[in-house]
């Protein structure tokens, strides 16, 4: 990877912002890592105010985070993403932004994450690869349907535990997993991507 600050037009086109990846990391792409007018909307709705804390579950290689800390310096960003690699080079990814105080990388699974502080969140549907062996990024991590259904039910948890007027962005999700307290506002990418606030 360049280590090199990037140019912003780095975060204005996914080949270009591809093209700073190694090719195993490019070739995910497609699947794995949001494209950047996805992410362009979601970072619009999670940030209705300054000083929004936003957190990205699953935040792989940082693409979220960091294309959206550029576009809104006065938010928080934050990732949880459990496979290290990936974690690494998110935190590289940001130390060449041009934007970086903003962004903030963990590493560890989102089940031991405390998530009071978040004002919105960001969803692609990252528990998918233990019901789909397509596409799955390795075999560093346990995959199955009960470690899905595991997951699905702690994030339905946390999201009912969380305040009114809470934001949520998902995308390639399902409503049926979701608390009917979220009001879906806006749906939009084919359907993929939907806005919600909590009622």
């Amino acid at each position: 990877m360049n280590t090199s600050p990037l140019s912003p037009s780095y975060y204005s086109d996914d080949e270009l912002y591809d093209s700073q990846l190694s090719p195993r990391m490019k070739k995910l792409s497609p699947i794995h890592w949001s494209p950047l007018e996805v992410i362009k909307t979601a970072a619009a709705f999670l940030s209705d105010k300054p000083g929004s804390k936003i957190i990205d579950i699953g935040s792989g290689i940082g693409k979220f985070c960091i294309v959206a800390a550029q576009r809104y310096p006065d938010c928080d960003f934050y990732g949880i993403e459990q496979r290290r690699d990936l974690h690494e080079i998110a935190l590289l990814s940001r130390k060449i932004s041009p934007c970086e105080l903003n962004i903030h990388f963990m590493h560890g699974n989102f089940t031991e994450l405390d998530f009071g502080c978040y004002d919105g969140l960001y969803f692609f549907n990252s528990f998918a690869e233990n019901l789909y062996r397509f596409g799955r990024i390795d075999n560093s991590i346990q995959y199955s349907a009960g470690l899905y259904n595991y997951y699905a039910n702690y994030f339905y948890k946390i999201l009912e535990g969380k305040a009114s007027g809470t934001r949520l962005v998902t995308y390639h999700g399902s409503d049926t997993e979701l608390p009917q307290s979220y009001q879906l506002i806006e749906s939009t990418f084919k359907n993929h991507l939907k806005l919600y606030i909590k009622a």
